[in-house]
């Protein structure tokens, strides 16, 4: 039997939604959607900041699963603006320039905080 392990950020939202910001299965990490979110509630309006600080939440939680980034074989970038794409590609590009996963950019009619351009979702296999 595979063992499961959520990981946990300490956001109030993983109880009353029902959620984990991630889940190692094996050597598989899943990481939720991950918005920009920082620890005051801020939000920066520039969306190569706000993708950085999406990837360094989803470094923290593949760390704490006993991952890296370097181990992510899947991303998925949700924007709600074309022009964004350039500078968060960017920023995953400068990341993944030599993992190189699979990735997916869609623009999307909204996301739950109206302050955010962007939120990622990432995917990690563990190497044995």
């Amino acid at each position: 039997m595979v063992s499961r392990q959520p990981v946990t950020s300490g956001s109030p939202f993983e109880q009353t939604i029902g959620f984990s910001r991630a889940v190692r299965v094996g050597d598989r990490v899943l990481v939720s959607g991950t918005a920009p979110v920082w620890p005051d509630g801020s939000c920066p309006d520039d969306a190569a900041v706000q993708a950085w600080r999406c990837f360094e939440i989803i470094a923290e939680a593949l760390a704490d699963a006993g991952a890296s980034l370097t181990d992510v074989v899947r991303t998925r970038m949700f924007l709600v603006d074309p022009s964004a794409a350039h500078a968060v590609g960017a920023v995953h590009g400068e990341l993944f320039a030599e993992v190189r996963p699979a990735a997916t950019m869609v623009i999307v009619a909204g996301l739950l905080d109206p302050r955010w351009k962007v939120e990622i979702e990432a995917e990690a296999v563990i190497a044995s």
